[in-house]
């Protein structure tokens, strides 16, 4: 599929404009207008194609979010059908069926008593929607103390005020002034980078004694939530040890703290289950987060699903006259939720969660055998998310800069070779579509292992290593 899109750029042409007038995310200042960034023609499948001509492998998924590939003509279909018929309504006074519809089919798919829906415009809004909920039910129950959210080093939850700041990795952080009165931080359940000499199991129970100590520390009756992802994507795909989520719940239900499991990554498919929480991880959370592979990227959409427990305790008689007033003029979008109506039908239809449970081992079988590279510290991962991490110094407990460095050489020498890698720091991650085949693994691992020992090889020549 090779559809040519023209629009009027002037004398500009697309690069040129996105020079001179785009402001991207991430955007280094020194180099504004003069950034030169890929330029993407169309895509299909797993596949994209940039300007030069160059087919490339989608090795992130877009934004860990393409599940189900590009260029599906049933969620365009969707689309454009929706938009036909009715293409917004206000979501203050109306509702639309395709927004009803989402909902009910999203609390069927969510664990436990996880029922009532809330839509948002993606995952930043979806998770700072959780935490203003959590304000709100603690202020109903008249437990206006009860703020006070404890996150993880490492972890990402958006580009809110609020989410920004819940959110523990440093490079975020620079120049921006983050609203952390009511925020803590406890580490990352990073089995790689725990301390040495210490057993995984002594690491665990090391975790849980901090988070228990953090409570006792900022007061239970203080602490509103616990914000946490499954596992930490955009810090690493840091998978935490086992038992590790089931372990901080119970003290979250000892002391009547929300359990936020942000999914915006790990759900609608991501590690071969609509939500992870449950079936991977072996808990059902008070609220759970979602965006990205609800729609599978082909339009905004993010939302939050929140127990009955919990709604019941403030709703009905409880309510107390209150009003949930949040809210976005997208909410429930018609158009959206069409689509990602048909991205359900789409995962359902072609046993896509099926696929990921019978491909992942081999993904990460495959992923793990770069291991064994020189320079190459870790390799992890969960379903279709994995992690390779470059280290060029062993003896170093934390990643240096020539490691930064590597990772992104190996991402220039990907590209050039037909492959998307995500370069975090100094880790090379792939989320690729779910549809993607045992084949096209094969030349992910193929072309990112060449990739590593061309670098590795030049950082020796250059006297480096």
């Amino acid at each position: 599929m090779n559809i040519e899109v023209r629009h009027e750029l002037g004398d500009e042409g697309p690069k040129d404009a996105a020079r001179q007038h785009l402001i991207n995310p991430s955007e280094e200042m020194a180099k504004l207008g003069r950034s030169d960034r890929p330029l993407f023609t169309h895509a299909d499948g797993i596949y994209v194609w940039d300007d030069a001509g160059r087919k490339l492998i989608d090795g992130p998924g877009g934004m860990w979010c393409t599940q189900i590939g590009y260029a599906r003509r049933e969620i365009a279909d969707a689309i454009r059908d929706q938009a036909m018929t009715l293409s917004y309504n206000s979501p203050w006074y109306f509702v639309n069926e395709p927004a009803a519809e989402l909902a009910r089919r999203i609390a069927e798919l969510a664990p436990g008593d996880l029922n009532h829906v809330f839509f948002t415009t993606g995952g930043s809004s979806a998770v700072d929607s959780a935490l203003r909920f959590m304000q709100f039910y603690n202020n109903v129950l008249g437990r206006t103390n009860k703020k006070a959210i404890i996150c993880r080093i490492d972890g990402y939850h958006g580009s809110t005020q609020l989410t920004a700041a819940c959110s523990g990795r440093a490079w975020n952080r620079p120049n921006f002034d983050l609203a952390s009165d009511q925020i803590a931080f406890i580490s990352a359940p990073n089995t790689f980078r725990r301390p040495r000499g210490m057993s995984e199991a002594a690491f665990l129970d090391f975790l849980v004694e901090e988070f228990r100590s953090k409570v006792a520390e900022l007061g239970p009756e203080n602490v509103g939530a616990f914000l946490a992802e499954p596992l930490l994507a955009s810090g690493g795909v840091i998978v935490p040890p086992k038992g590790y989520h089931k372990r901080i719940l119970e003290i979250c239900r000892q002391h009547d703290i929300l359990y936020i499991s942000d999914e915006v990554v790990t759900a609608f498919g991501r590690c071969g289950h609509w939500f992870a929480s449950e079936d991977v991880f072996d808990i059902v959370p008070d609220i759970i987060t979602f965006a990205k592979g609800v729609t599978s990227g082909y339009l905004p959409l993010g939302g939050l699903v929140i127990s009955d427990a919990v709604l019941g305790r403030i709703s009905g008689e409880n309510a107390k006259g209150s009003f949930f007033t949040n809210g976005y003029t997208y909410s429930g979008h018609p158009v959206s939720c069409a689509a990602a109506l048909a991205n359900i039908d789409v995962i359902s239809r072609d046993r896509i969660l099926e696929h990921v449970r019978e491909t992942a081992p081999y993904f990460q079988e495959r992923i793990g055998s770069l291991r064994d590279l020189p320079l190459i510290g870790d390799t992890r991962g969960t379903g279709l998310l994995g992690c390779v991490e470059c280290v060029t110094d062993p003896s170093s407990e934390q990643a240096t800069k020539l490691d930064a460095e590597m990772a992104l050489r190996v991402d220039r020498e990907c590209y050039e070779a037909g492959l998307i890698v995500r370069p975090i720091s100094n880790m090379c991650v792939l989320s690729p579509p779910l549809i993607i085949t045992r084949e096209e693994i094969d030349t992910i691992v193929g072309i990112l292992g060449r990739s590593i020992e061309k670098v590795t090889n030049e950082l020796r020549a250059e006297g480096r290593i």
